[in-house]
Order: structure tokens, then sequence, then C-alpha cells
């Protein structure tokens, strides 16, 4: 059987791993003082590596998920554990004091005895130089070290030297630890400082490492270039992005023959001096014979390298060095594998020789962007995501998966990047909308959901939230979103409760919230009321009453209680509690020609009326006489009409002894009942959806109050008359036909209620050997 693309099954691998990181005292664990591992449990480096990269992913993908007390001890004895590749990134926020403390100098010390061969820092702005004696601890061992963003690994605290970073005053001067060398790392071979502080001298720190072959000095300051010839036999690798370059440096890039990766690309043209020319370019070409990939992002071009227009336009595009538009490039020996050209004028050529290239002309080069640039250059990745944003909403993106799977990934990496956030949730509005739909698998759609929601916890800025509240909308509600069911909602009300919301996220948080609890089951409707659901729609209401403005807000609001008050007797006592029904004849007297309003309050009041706890709430003189009046309605249809007589057959269902008031008289009020039925017609289609037909069926077989029972038939008479193949099978399963029989035979049975019935058998004859499946 086919299946969508993306639509594999999470390996049993990653199932387990999260299982057991949710469950660690359950499975692996044992509680003391903090964790301990099990004595019996012994774990090899594939499984210590996932279970870390899990427990980092969790941390900062899943809300529910805590940081685990010293979780890294769990690792402390090799003889139990091995870990071999550890992989630890924390957040980029901008500010200090927002960061998270995820990873900490202890937490390497942890596994100072374990013989890593990978350790991959990103952003752990605190570690300090007291984690660089814990990285000695790897020399034997380490052949990958990334520092990318660790920006004070190299320091100590002035007057504190190797002090906790955490317990010192945050306006203490740093010092530089001189310490520290790299002498003795003889396997490090790939080596990434992007970041790193002027005041640590990179010639100095680097020179104890001959047998590099991957070099990363990404924004470093590169004052004697010349000492990187040092490498010029064995580096392959070399970044220097947002690098200044110079004529020195320039000379030194093309002695090292051995590369075969070049990264000299800048954020943007306007911070570099330096031009870019088509004899720099030769001289790479022609020098660096090995060169698979080379990456000039951001530079300007001092001259013009490119073919002419019209030679340009000639022929099918090729990747062919001969045929390259760019005049340097066609003395390559074969086409590059990658050649990065965002943000330059190069990429708008029509023969490029490379397999893959970063740039802004087409799709294509605009995923490769965001595909290359997100993990470590959020700026570049930003701006990549509005250009696929514009594609996606003005034109049509072909390649649907790989551009939801890479805007997923910036979103998931960039969780405190607003910009990334803006642009991201904003494109995934048009990534997951019905044109697209067909072609994503159950799985995708869901990690969308997760990121949505992710964003809507994050960041209370208007546009993110209104971006993640469109694109739920995309989403089958509530089907999709049951997953999340008990956060989505949450965050919704969190939305609604600031009086001062932007009325447009006020309008989708509402219908949202409204369609959450449509075609649930009670459960979900009664966790959704404790949140503070109905006390928060009605907040909504009172808002709207005192502004006189009866808009979607209103409506919507009355609606979603209408829904959460079906057939949950606690949210319909909420709803008396909290001054519902004062509310209820503010608006009725407020916006009396409101059809939808009107139909949406009387269904809400049916619902109420259907609890016999209640229903003496609702038995006064000034309620009674305003759905006495509303029998009258034509609003909408019969709906009004036909809900205010639903909330009185109820009420009378109950007998005339609990009827105390004069005025207006059971008898008065039971006349205008039988008038007001007589006038529906019965082919009348309906703005309703019954789940369960038991609050009308309790109406049947009785004689104490004979409008009800004329009322719970016609209603049935209708619904199974109009809508024959939803209804039918309903009613048979619920036991109504017995019902229906008993009514035909009480003596006390209208006639005209007993002709009803009767049909009401009759249709359902065709559909007793058609059960019905009501399963969720």
């Amino acid at each position: 059987m086919a299946t969508k693309v993306g639509d594999d099954p999470e390996s049993l691998m990653s199932l387990c791993t999260i299982f057991c990181l949710k469950n660690l005292e359950r499975t692996m664990c044992y509680m003391g003082d903090r964790l301990y591992l099990r004595p019996d449990v012994f774990l090899p480096s594939e499984i210590c590596d996932k279970l870390v990269k899990m427990y980092m992913d969790l941390l900062q993908t899943d809300s529910d998920y805590e940081e685990q007390d010293g979780f890294f001890q769990l690792f402390s004895d090799p003889r139990s554990t091995r870990l071999t590749r550890l992989q630890l990134r924390e957040e980029f926020v901008g500010h200090r004091e927002l960061e998270t403390k995820l990873v900490q100098d202890r937490d390497l010390e942890a596994i100072g005895k374990q013989d890593l061969m990978e350790l991959h820092l990103t952003y752990c702005h605190w570690l300090t130089a007291r984690s660089l004696r814990t990285l000695q601890s790897f020399r034997h061992s380490l052949v990958s070290l990334n520092l990318f963003g660790c920006s004070n690994i190299f320091f100590r605290k002035g007057g504190a030297p190797l002090a906790y970073p955490e317990e010192e005053n945050a306006e203490e001067r740093h010092t530089v630890d001189s310490d520290f060398s790299f002498q003795g790392f003889n396997r490090l071979r790939l080596l990434n400082l992007a970041g790193l502080s002027a005041e640590v001298d990179v010639e100095t720190l680097l020179r104890p490492l001959p047998a590099l072959t991957s070099l990363d000095l990404s924004g470093v300051r590169l004052p004697r270039p010349a000492f990187l010839t040092q490498w010029k036999e064995r580096l392959t690798s070399l970044v220097l992005y947002n690098v200044d370059l110079s004529e020195e440096l320039i000379h030194t890039l093309i002695q090292l023959s051995m590369l075969r990766h070049l990264d000299i690309s800048r954020e943007n043209q306007r911070s570099s001096k330096f031009k870019m020319t088509g004899k720099i370019l030769s001289s790479f070409v022609q020098n660096l014979v090995n060169l698979v990939s080379l990456d000039i992002s951001g530079h300007i071009m001092l001259d013009n390298c490119t073919v002419p227009q019209l030679e340009d336009a000639m022929g099918r595009p090729s990747i062919e060095p001969c045929k390259s538009s760019i005049y340097p490039l066609q003395d390559l020996k074969r086409p590059l594998q990658f050649l990065g050209l965002y943000n330059t004028t190069l990429c708008n050529v029509t023969h490029i020789p490379a397999y893959k290239v970063t740039g802004s002309k087409n799709e294509d080069q605009i995923l490769n962007a965001i595909e290359v640039y997100t993990e470590q250059r959020p700026e570049l990745a930003h701006r990549a995501i509005n250009q696929l944003f514009d594609i996606a909403r003005i034109q049509h993106c072909s390649q649907l998966l790989r551009a939801l799977k890479l805007v997923i990934t910036a979103l998931k990496t960039h969780k405190n990047d607003k910009s990334i956030q803006v642009t991201g949730s904003a494109a995934l509005f048009y990534l997951t909308n019905t044109d697209y739909r067909s072609e994503q698998s159950v799985r995708l759609r869901r990690e969308v959901i997760q990121v949505v929601l992710n964003g809507m916890e994050k960041y209370q800025e208007v546009t993110v939230q209104r971006n993640c509240c469109l694109t739920l909308c995309n989403f089958s509600i509530p089907e999709e979103l049951e997953f999340q069911y008990k956060r989505v909602n949450e965050l919704l009300l969190k939305i609604l409760d600031p009086a001062d919301q932007d009325e447009s996220i006020q309008r989708i948080a509402v219908h949202l919230c409204n369609a959450l609890v449509c075609q649930v089951d009670n459960d979900h409707k009664e966790e959704v009321g404790k949140m503070g659901f109905v006390k928060t729609m009605l907040s909504l209401i009172q808002k709207r009453l005192q502004n006189r403005m009866c808009d979607q807000v209103m409506e919507f609001s009355w609606s979603a209680l209408w829904n959460i008050t079906d057939e949950t007797p606690d949210n319909c006592q909420m709803f008396l509690e909290k001054n519902g029904m004062n509310l209820f004849l503010d608006c009725l007297k407020e916006f009396p020609d409101k059809q939808e309003l009107h139909r949406n309050m009387l269904g809400l009041l049916g619902n109420v009326a259907e609890v016999k706890a209640l229903r003496p709430q609702l038995l006064t003189k000034q309620f009674i006489t305003v759905f006495s009046e509303l029998l009258d309605s034509k609003a909408d249809g019969i709906e009004v009409s036909y809900n205010a007589c639903g909330v009185l057959s109820h009420i009378m269902f109950d007998g005339p002894e609990v009827w105390t008031m004069e005025e207006p008289s059971r008898q008065h009020v039971m006349d205008k009942m039988w008038a007001a039925i007589q006038s529906w017609d019965v082919s009348s289609r309906r703005n309703i959806n019954y789940r369960s037909f038991e609050p009308i069926l309790r109406l049947l077989p009785q004689s104490g109050a004979l409008v009800s029972q004329h009322w719970a038939t016609w209603a049935l008479y209708n619904l199974v008359s109009v809508y024959p193949s939803k209804y039918c099978p309903l009613l048979i399963k619920e036991g109504g036909i017995s019902l229906l029989q008993k009514v035909v035979e009480l003596e006390s049975s209208h006639q005209e209620t007993k002709d009803m019935a009767s049909k009401v058998m009759d249709h359902c004859e065709n559909y007793k050997d058609d059960p019905m499946d009501t399963s969720r």
C-alpha cells in the first residue's frame, strides 16, 4: 500500500529513548540524593549518545518536560555508560538574563572520564574556563571539537578563577584564561571556534594542533592570517564567515592547496570594505584545484565577471564549467558540489557550474539557503524563509515536503529568535493550507502543530500569535489537534485573557476555541471547563456588551458556550454561577435583531435546561416570560423558537408542582408552545447537530407534560425526515423505537403526537439492519 512521504513511523529506538527519558525512575534509574543509574544497567555508546541528544531536544521542544537534576552524572562512570559523540546546544537569545542554563561547567565535569571522540557545544554561554580543564581530560580521544558561540569558555572571572559563573556578580570583569593549551590534542582534526573573542590570541591557541583538517573561524579577527599556512598540506575545510578579507588573507588562502571547502561569505554586503573581483575568484579556481565547495555569499562583485545577457540566455541551464555564465568558474575541471551565492547578483545568471547553489533566484536556491544556513546562521535563514513565504503565498511551492521540514527545523532550532519565529510561522500558514494538504502525512502535520504551539507559548507578540492561530485554522479541528488537546486550549485561553488583546487575534482564537469543544467527548469538555473556559467566554461577552458591540467574537463566544455545555452539567452550573443568565438577558435587550446571537444563546440555555438540578434556577417570572416571548420569534428560521420551546419543554416535564408563579400561568405558556410547534415546517433544514438523543428521548413516555412529549416527537420527526441517514441509525441505537411505540400506546398521548411517532418509526424501518458506528 502506498504511503505519503514523511509518513514513516518513528524508529523503535527513538520511541524507547523518549519513553525512558520521560520515565527515568521507572526504567533505568533510582533516586537517592540525586538520580543514579541502576547497578544492573550497562549502556553502550549508541544508546548513551542518543539519550543525551534526545534529552536536549526534549528540553527545548517539549514544554512539559523538565530538566532532570544530575542527568549528566548518569554518565560519570565509563564502566557502565559509554559516550563517544556528545552534542549539547543551548538557545541564542541575545540577552544573558533570558538565557537558560541547560549546560553548565559541572555537567561537562560529570562526564570527564569518558573517551569522547566528538564534542559539539553550541551557544553554551554558561560554560567558563573551568570547562577547559574538563576538555583537557578528553585530549587523548577527541577528534572533533565545536565551540560555536561558547563566548565565555576561554574566560575566567576576575578575582575568582574558575568559579561558577552563576555564583558571581554579573558585572565582574572577565579575564582570558592563559593556562589552557591544546597541547596533547594529537587526534584533533576538526575544530570550530566561531565567535572567538578578539581578546584570545587565536594564532597562539592553535599552534599546538599540526594535524587539523577542518577549521571554522567565523567572526574571528585575523590580524596576521599567514599562520594558516602551517596547515597548507592538511587543511581540507576552512570557514571564515564574517571574517574581514584582506589582500594578505587572500594571498594566504590560495596557498592552502588541499582545500576542498572554502567559505568566505558574509552576512551582508554593506559591512565589508573589501570587494570581491573576478581576478580573486580566478585565483581560487586556479590554485585550489581540489575545491568542490565554495561560498562567497554576501559579497559585492567589484567588476562584471559574467557573460553578456544575450549569451547567458542561450540554451537550457547547464552546470558544465565550459558553459558557465561566470567567467572565472569556466576554468573549473568539474562542477562544484556546492556554490554559495546568496545575497549576490551572481545567483541570477543562467549557467552555474554547481550541483547545489544557494541564492534567491528560485525556489531551489532558497531552500538550499535555508538548509545550509539554519544551524549556525539564523540571520541568513530568516531572509531565505521570508523569500520562501513569498513563493508559497504568491506562486506555488513545488518542493512542499522539503520546504515544510526545513521551516520546522528552523523553528525548532531557533525557538528564541523572534525574526525566525515571525517569518517561519507565516510561511507555515501558507505551506499547510488546502492546496498542499494532500501531500502531507499525519506525522508531518503533527510536527507543524508542535512548533506552532511552541511559538504561541514562547511569544506574546501579536504577529507570532496571529500567524500561529491562523496556521492552526488549516487543520481539521478537533481531530488533528486532539493529541495536544489540553495544551492548545490552555494556550488559546491565555491569549484571550488580556482585556486589550488585538481584536483579530481574539476573533481567530475564539473561533478555534469553539471548534475545539465541538464534537468532542464530555471528558474533554469538562477538562476545558476546569481551565476557565466558561469564565473567559463570559468575560469576552461582558466586554463587548459594555462597548455595545455584537461582532464575531460575541457570536463565537456564545456558540462556544453552547458547545461546551452540551451534556456537561458542571459547565452548565459554571455558566449560571458566573452570571451567565444576566448576560443573556442583557444581550437580548441590547441586540434584539441579532438572529445568530439569539440562536446560540437559546441553544446554550437548552443545554442548561436539560440538567434537572439546575432547572429551578430558570423557573423565574423574568426568565419564563422571555422564553415564552421567544416562542414567537422567526429569527434564523425556526431555530430560536425551537430552542425556546425546548427549554420550556424540559421545565414543563418537572410537573405542575414546581410551577410556583402566578404569572405567566403554566397553562398559558403551554398553549403558546402548542401554537409554536404547529407553526413550524417539519421539512425545515436545521442549523444544529445532535450527538445523542438522550435528552429528547426522556420526554417521550410520560403523561405529565404532553406538550413536552409533542415537542420531542416533532424534533425526532423533523430530523429523521430531513437527515435520515444520519439520525435514523442514531435513534435506533439509543433505543428510541421502543419509546416511540410507548407514545403510540399511551392513551394520554395526543393523536397528532401518535401520528408523528408512527411516521418516525416508518422512516427508521430501512435502517434497522444498519448498526451505526459511533466510535471516534
